[in-house]
């Protein structure tokens, strides 16, 4: 496994982070735990979760997911050698709190929640879920400013963010699904007023999705707030399994219809194109789509996801997948063709 620093801090986190967000719906408690106790023995030692999962969202599993994390937690005595994030929800999550927000109570009425259901003592990243602005995120375009009379100033939440760092149940933090004015924003509030610092920003990326390179990852370098990827398989279709209209059983986007960003027509198309360009070099299309995440200089760490466990060994080993100065300059230039299909 490969390490590198989360932001400005003294963790080293591993590249693949193992991301939960099935646990709980699409995976078992036992399954959960088989695939933590996999992950850690390959040398992972980041799992990244969130109060809202698993999903899809719903009030009867909202959860689920850091209750599975911590009942595997609560049998290992290793907590000091991992690297457990979570995430408190952004507003207007009607089941979350009686309507979640990011003010100072629902701020830390979310995180002492989470350390109950993690049984844990502290977290070590606590993430912002999604702004409490209204922006682009979950791949909404075409920006539309509004004027905000109602919303909970980012300061408040920083505040709240602080309070929990100086009681001890939080180390550090980091925002989500964020613009660069969004996390620059944050680290001035941060200098000015003396408060915690943004380690990382978690927004997707992959082969579908580089969006992030436009204006964000200068942000991640210059400020050293490292990317988190997420969703590098595009919700499975970078792995190739929907390719000429296959609906595998357990697939999510067979399940769940509400899954749709990345599966329309230039999505369809270009996961075909990357597909074969793996092919070609003698690489699955997970190996392409994750090894070229892992790649970039500005991620800190690759989140991944699996609901079985050949899918996630497959993952895991694209760490070990070095791709050649040919091949990333066909990405590129497949990339050229048609930028970003699916942001």
């Amino acid at each position: 496994m490969q390490f590198r620093k989360l932001g400005q801090t003294d963790l080293d986190v591993s590249l693949i982070c193992l991301g939960t967000m099935t646990y709980g719906e699409q995976n078992t408690e036992a399954e959960a735990h088989e695939q933590l106790d996999y992950a850690v023995s390959q040398g992972i030692n980041f799992i990244d979760t969130a109060e809202m999962y698993p999903v899809p969202p719903k009030p009867d599993t909202q959860g689920r997911t850091e209750a599975y994390i911590g009942s595997w937690l609560a049998q290992r005595s290793d907590r000091d050698k991992l690297v457990i994030a979570s995430k408190v929800a952004g507003p207007r999550m009607e089941h979350i709190r009686g309507g979640s927000r990011l003010s100072r109570q629902h701020v830390i009425e979310a995180c002492d929640a989470s350390l109950k259901r993690l049984k844990t003592d502290y977290i070590d990243l606590y993430q912002i879920h999604w702004p409490e602005r209204a922006t682009n995120f979950f791949g909404r375009l075409d920006y539309q400013h509004q004027a905000e009379h109602e919303h909970i100033a980012l300061q408040e939440t920083l505040e709240a963010l602080n309070e929990l760092v100086q009681a001890g149940k939080v180390r550090y933090i980091g925002n989500s699904n964020e613009t660069p004015w969004g996390t620059m924003h944050a680290l001035q509030l941060a200098e000015r007023h003396n408060l915690p610092r943004l380690q990382s920003i978690q927004n997707p990326y992959s082969l579908l999705n580089r969006s992030f390179e436009v204006g964000n990852a200068e942000v991640a370098h210059r400020e050293q707030v490292g990317l988190l990827a997420y969703s590098p398989l595009a919700f499975g279709m970078l792995t190739g399994k929907y390719r000429n209209g296959a609906q595998p059983e357990k697939g999510r986007l067979t399940l769940y219809s509400r899954f749709q960003r990345y599966s329309g027509e230039l999505g369809v198309k270009m996961t075909e194109a990357y597909s074969q360009l793996a092919e070609r070099h003698g690489l699955t299309p997970t190996q392409l789509a994750l090894a070229f995440v892992n790649s970039r200089p500005f991620v800190t760490s690759n989140i991944i996801g699996a609901t079985t466990m050949a899918q996630l060994q497959e993952n895991i080993a694209s760490v070990n997948v070095n791709l050649s100065a040919e091949l990333l300059a066909e990405i590129d230039a497949l990339h050229q063709s048609q930028p970003n299909p699916c942001p």
